[in-house]
Order: structure tokens, then sequence, then C-alpha cells
């Protein structure tokens, strides 16, 4: 049995092989990979075999306990794969993830569907995941990232200057974050 959140516009749920393949066209050949330029990494894309591809996601595929929590589930628009959410960790000691989002079509921006994506996201994981905070860290060139926490309850904690290059300029790295009580109360 796997996951599947299902919102008023997007479903978020478990990954399989066939949307590994679709992630990796839209990594790597569809004509739409304005996201690539938004989403880390901060350096240029190196093409990778889709075998090696497919082995950076083998451990969300094996995935078959609905009470495991997920570090990434993938986003569903009118029964199409359109991206993805997960997490990572800053700090394993205290409980700290970094969340993100990314939705492969650009004309699927603004619409709504990121934002309730990764509010459910953040729902998911405060109810799955024994954490005290959730937080992003983007830089302050991505700023559809930043107004999506804030809308999102997070708040800036922190803006390390010049501390990320993109596309060859200096950009400040921000850290934005809510609590688990603030998501309590919203």
């Amino acid at each position: 049995m796997g996951i599947q959140l299902e919102g008023k516009k997007v479903i978020l749920r478990d990954m399989t092989e066939v949307d590994v393949e679709k992630m990796y066209y839209h990594q790597y050949e569809a004509e739409d990979r304005e996201h690539l330029n938004w989403n880390g990494p901060y350096q240029p894309l190196t093409h990778i075999p889709f075998s090696d591809f497919l082995a950076k996601y083998k451990n969300h595929l094996d995935v078959t306990a609905a009470d495991l929590p997920r570090s990434m589930l993938v986003i569903e628009i009118d029964g199409k794969l359109a991206g993805n959410v997960g997490r990572y960790w800053v700090s394993e000691e205290t409980n700290w993830f970094e969340i993100g989002i990314v939705i492969y079509d650009s004309s699927k921006w603004s619409g709504g569907y990121g934002t309730e994506a990764f509010r459910m996201w953040m729902d998911y994981l405060f109810n799955h995941v024994d954490t005290v905070r959730l937080g992003i860290g983007t830089w302050s060139g991505n700023e559809r990232m930043m107004r999506l926490a804030a809308k999102s309850g997070m708040i800036e904690e922190a803006q390390v200057r010049k501390a990320r290059i993109v596309r060859g300029e200096y950009y400040d790295a921000i850290k934005m974050g809510i609590l688990r009580e603030e998501w309590e109360s919203l």
C-alpha cells in the first residue's frame, strides 16, 4: 500500500519507475527545462545515463510500508507527473530537515499547484516525522521559492551575503523555516 495524498489541484504520491523515466526526460530532454534555472544544484548540469539516474532514485521505489515516512513524493496534476517534493537532513541529531519542490512544466507555475503541493508536503511531514522544524535553503534570486515559503508560514531566518554563485553571479543564500508550534497555529 503506497502513499497518495489528494488535494484540490494536485496529488502527492509514491514514485514509480515510469515516473523516474519522465523525470529523466524533464531533466535532460524536454524543450521546457526552465525549472533547472531555479532548482539547485547551482552548477551546470552534467548529463548521466538513465541507468545512473534510476540508481539515484532506487530507494524511493523500494518503499512498500505505508507507515515509513517518505523523503520524496511525486506531484501529479491532471493525471500526469508534474514534479516532486522532497526532504533532506540538515541535522539528524535535532531532526531538522530542509524541504523543496520542483514543478517541471513552467505553464503550471503561478496556478496554485506548487502552493498546494508544498503545504500538503509540510502537513505530511509534521504529521509523520518527529521534527520540530522544517526549512528551505535557496538563493536570493529565487523570489518564487521565497514567496511560496512565506505563503506557507515560513519566515526568513538567515541571509548569508554572496554565498551562492548562480550562472556566474553572486547571490545571497537564504534560509527560511517554520516551527511545529507555528505550523499547528496555522
